[in-house]
């Protein structure tokens, strides 16, 4: 893979996606610089312990951006509805980023938004991601990473059933398929597209590695982990007056839902992960500690 003579800026560097880019470039002896709104955190010295340059910026303050993002080859950014004020805030800072990215003259961004945000889902966090895509296009070259459900999103539904059972519980029935992807291969899918913008034909890429009901799942974590897994589908309700998360539940029953390109992720990762194999890597951190 080339190597770009500026570095690449990622926003989030210390966060679960942020920090799955900033590993995949570091690993292609790629320049990053992190921009960070503390840069004495621990997540921050970290990142500059590893050679990471970190320099300041808010997403919320769209000079300090502008600066930061001066004199990058690229930029990797996600944004989150997590916050008082929710997807609008989501939009908010999405836009004032392209708009710094812009203005700082970013030759290309690699955003992260979600599978099927440009299909109308209605889920709310899935059109604040689309507006956030429609302003790039208007501003700034760039290109989507569409994630599937994370992978990672598993591991806290997992609970111990009691003799030696574990019991995976969520709001959906266990013979609907899910199409999913771990964080570390979104990771290295965008900053394949950081580097190289031509990976793909078009803008955007919806990414997943494996597709399961969540019976098959439970069956995977018990063969992978050697611990007898059943699956557990809970009503709706339980996720009580949440909109946007029963929006999204109630669209994951409305298959196809995600619609991944298995084989354009592949070829951005060749190596990504399917659900046994993130089981399994777990299993094996799990055991190290």
């Amino acid at each position: 893979m080339t190597h770009l003579q500026q570095p690449i800026a990622v926003i989030g560097a210390t966060g679960q996606q942020g920090g799955s880019v900033v590993d995949a470039l570091l690993a292609q002896k790629q320049a990053v610089r992190a921009l960070v709104r503390d840069t004495e955190s621990a997540g921050a010295r970290a990142l500059r312990a590893r050679g990471v340059e970190v320099v300041v910026a808010d997403q919320e303050n769209g000079e300090s951006l502008r600066r930061a993002l001066t004199e990058v080859a690229a930029l990797f950014f996600m944004t989150t509805f997590e916050g008082a004020d929710g997807t609008e805030g989501e939009t908010r800072r999405g836009v004032t980023v392209a708009d710094a990215a812009a203005r700082a003259g970013v030759p290309h961004v690699v955003y992260s938004s979600v599978g099927g945000a440009e299909r109308a889902t209605g889920i709310p966090h899935f059109e604040s991601k689309h507006r956030v895509e429609q302003r790039l296009v208007e501003v700034v070259p760039a290109k989507f990473v569409r994630p599937t459900f994370f992978m990672e999103n598993l591991a806290p539904q997992l609970a111990d059933g009691g003799s030696g059972e574990l019991v995976l519980r969520l709001p959906v029935a266990g013979d609907v398929p899910l199409q999913m992807i771990a964080v570390r291969d979104i990771g290295a899918a965008a900053a394949r597209l950081l580097i190289d913008p031509d990976a793909i034909d078009g803008d955007a890429v919806e990414l997943a590695g494996d597709e399961l009901t969540m019976a098959q799942v439970a069956d995977r974590v018990a063969s992978e982990l050697g611990r007898p897994t059943r699956y557990e589908g809970l009503p709706i309700d339980v996720l009580g007056d949440d909109e946007d998360m029963r929006a999204m539940f109630r669209w994951f029953t409305t298959v196809p839902a995600y619609q991944a390109d298995f084989d354009v992720t592949r070829h951005l990762v060749p190596d990504v992960r399917d659900l046994a194999a993130w089981v399994s890597d777990q299993g094996r951190g799990a055991r190290r500690d």
